[in-house]
């Protein structure tokens, strides 16, 4: 039952950071040499504490998750101005990093540290205090089109790839309902926020959705993201 699952579902929250142990490396880089343009996804610095995963959509605007913004333990609004965007990390080095300068978060979010409020709004948009030229990073370009049986991939950092990006380049859609949906992506802690991807060899990718949480179906790990469609583009002018 979609309701049921989203209800259970554990927010895939941001994590304290921690270093990659690098296992893996060279098979992640290798994969990632199919994607083109997967440096305008990086890691998200929060308050030197805690990281999440967000995808460049503008020179100077980052799409995350809507609860990567509040302290996971007690649940305030993190300042915004206390996040660093490392976009195209890779080890100790990223192609830039930025501060933030402003965060808007979707209309209807209402963080909770357990439950479902969150599901289905899950986004929030940062604004860059400084843009990233596109000569450097050409931001990834959006689809409103994600829609069950769809094959999609996720890149993200996480607890475990917290230096280098984790890429699972083919999973499945296995629901959809109003704007979320419920995947085979595997994610692991600290991912939230990171890109759902409509993934063609040798192309960009289009980014279609937002991971929000992990959850499991049955005994079958699943992760949970929040679609994109047109109240993003308010978030980019409130954010602007």
């Amino acid at each position: 039952n979609m309701k049921h699952l989203i209800a259970a579902a554990m927010t895939a929250a941001s994590l304290v950071v921690a270093m990659s142990n690098g296992a893996a490396a060279a098979d992640r880089q290798s994969s990632l040499k199919s994607m083109p343009g997967w440096e305008a996804v990086g890691r998200l610095n929060i308050s030197g504490r805690n990281m999440c995963t967000g995808t460049l959509i503008a020179s100077n605007m980052v799409l995350t998750a809507a609860h990567c913004l509040f302290d996971p333990k007690s649940g305030r609004a993190i300042d915004a101005t206390k996040i660093v965007f490392e976009a195209g990390l890779m080890g100790s080095r990223s192609k830039a990093s930025r501060g933030v300068a402003k965060a808007v978060v979707h209309p209807k979010y209402q963080h909770r540290r357990t439950g479902n409020a969150q599901m289905g709004s899950d986004i929030a948009v940062l604004r860059l205090a400084k843009p990233i030229s596109t000569r450097e990073i050409r931001p990834l370009e959006m689809s409103w089109d994600a829609n069950r049986g769809d094959a999609v991939g996720v890149l993200s950092y996480n607890y475990t790839h917290a230096t280098r990006p984790n890429l699972e380049p083919s999973c499945k859609v296995l629901a959809k309902q109003s704007t979320t949906l419920v995947m085979s992506c595997r994610v692991e802690f600290g991912a939230s926020g990171a890109p759902v991807l409509q993934v063609t060899p040798g192309r960009v990718p289009m980014l279609v959705s937002v991971i929000s949480a992990k959850a499991a179906m049955g005994s079958t790990p699943v992760s949970i993201a929040t679609t994109l469609d047109s109240s993003l583009w308010k978030l980019m002018r409130l954010a602007g």
